[in-house]
């Protein structure tokens, strides 16, 4: 581009040596062979320019809706089956940035949706913002479930048997602020509003950098869960409590189980349950060629502060997993939509029929390689959540129901986690001193009754 700017600069300047000095003729002669000679830099020019332009794939709106678009469908969706379906808008706000969450909720009979005796599933999308592809899946899961769309070959009526024991929640969009970003022409946007990635602002390992830590890309906060998004998200997976956890992702395709922090797969019978279910997905769903593993241990890179790794270390999900649904590995790194999301109705289609299909194999297979009572069987030690947990889930809690009014507990959050402790602390030292002095006590008495009078 350089060298065409300067060949340009040579071709003006020697327009205005020519044009004077001589004659009209000779002027306008030589004038017009300069302009001549100009003619392949001004077309280098452009074609740089048209390929600078054109390397840049912008999103297809003939395919893909736009975040406020997906958000009214699924509402409109919800809507046309109240039976099935119902959704709910979380908020949530921390230091004057604001997000909302939509979560969708799938049970046969509404009535039973709080029903802990069901076997529980939580789908998380759109995580990352330029990943478009995502939610459309949500959207065609949705669909599915509510009989508006089928898959091929599928039958229903053996499905429907086993969605009747199910309860699904979908988050079909988690970063809707991040999205908007992108929707805006910043086509290679992850973080959410603030530039926070939310896939690194959970609590486990969370603030650990490696070498090749990407500033830009992974930034993980000031604190864990310091974003309104994965306070929400958190706030929901405790509550409800699932046997399954997927987030969903586009970038490559791959499934992976935890740990993201750790080169290696968990110890035990929940980590060949997970290796068995995603050996069957890759076999039926993804053709053979999805990489299987720990996302750590497989994509080269560790990752610290995910949300997969929280689900399986603190909300204790036996099967928590991430998934890749989508990746050009031909496109630039530049051209972000098109890495990340199908460009052609064809592979859209594809996608979103392959694994769509593959959910519903896990709809089907999970229970039956999950005892439903698997999780109560989890001692309660391993379920006790920190004070840290509870106070901020708390203190969210009360700010959705109260709004603004409930800012100000923010600001005092270190101080009554630290009056806490210390009364903890402080607890302690007294049982410990009056256990010590009853036990000197009697130990004196037994000195005094054994000396002979």
């Amino acid at each position: 581009m350089r060298a065409a700017q300067y060949h340009q600069r040579r071709c003006f300047s020697s327009f205005s040596s020519h044009s004077v000095g001589h004659g009209c003729f000779l002027s306008s002669l030589l004038f017009f062979l300069s302009l001549f000679a100009c003619f392949p830099s001004f077309s280098l020019v452009y074609a740089e320019a048209n390929l600078t332009q054109s390397s840049f794939t912008p999103i297809n709106r003939d395919l893909y809706h736009s975040s406020n678009d997906l958000i009214e469908q699924i509402k409109s969706l919800v809507h046309r089956h109240p039976d099935k379906l119902s959704v709910e808008t979380i908020q949530a706000r921390n230091k004057g940035y604001e997000a909302e969450i939509t979560v969708v909720t799938y049970c046969q009979s509404r009535k039973e949706s709080d029903d802990k005796s069901k076997f529980r599933i939580l789908l998380s999308f759109g995580q990352h913002g330029r990943e478009l592809i995502t939610s459309e899946l949500a959207l065609r899961i949705l669909s599915i479930l509510s009989e508006e769309q089928f898959l091929p070959k599928m039958d229903r009526a053996s499905l429907n048997s086993t969605l009747d024991n199910v309860v699904i929640k979908v988050v079909p969009m988690e970063n809707l602020n991040g999205r908007k970003l992108v929707e805006a022409e910043d086509l290679c946007e992850r973080r959410n509003g603030r530039g926070v990635d939310l896939n690194r602002n959970w609590s486990v390992d969370w603030g650990k950098k490696e070498k090749d830590y990407d500033p830009f890309e992974e930034n993980p906060g000031t604190a864990a869960f310091s974003e309104p998004e994965t306070q929400i998200m958190r706030k929901l997976a405790i509550s409800f409590d699932p046997h399954i956890w997927v987030n969903v992702h586009s970038g490559m395709e791959a499934l992976f189980m935890p740990y993201d922090h750790k080169n290696r797969t968990p110890d035990g019978l929940p980590s060949q349950q997970m290796r068995l279910l995603l050996e069957e997905l890759n076999n039926v769903h993804c053709h053979k060629h999805c990489m299987i593993g720990s996302g750590g241990g497989s994509v080269g890179y560790l990752a610290h502060g995910t949300a997969t790794d929280y689900m399986y270390d603190v909300v204790r999900v036996p099967m928590a997993f991430t998934f890749e649904i989508y990746g050009d590995g031909t496109a630039s790194t530049k051209d972000c939509f098109k890495m990340f999301n199908p460009v052609d109705h064809t592979t859209f289609k594809r996608v979103l029929n392959d694994w769509s299909a593959a959910f519903f194999t896990i709809f089907k297979l999970g229970p039956r390689q999950l005892d439903v009572h698997s999780k109560g069987a989890v001692s309660n030690l391993d379920k006790w959540v920190s004070i840290d947990e509870y106070l901020d889930g708390y203190l969210m809690g009360r700010r959705n129901r109260y709004g603004k009014k409930m800012e100000v507990l923010e600001v005092g959050m270190q101080e009554i986690r630290t009056y806490f402790r210390l009364f903890l602390l402080s607890s302690v030292l007294l049982l410990f001193m009056f256990c010590s002095r009853i036990s000197k006590t009697k130990g004196g008495r037994q000195i005094v009754s054994a000396i002979p009078l």
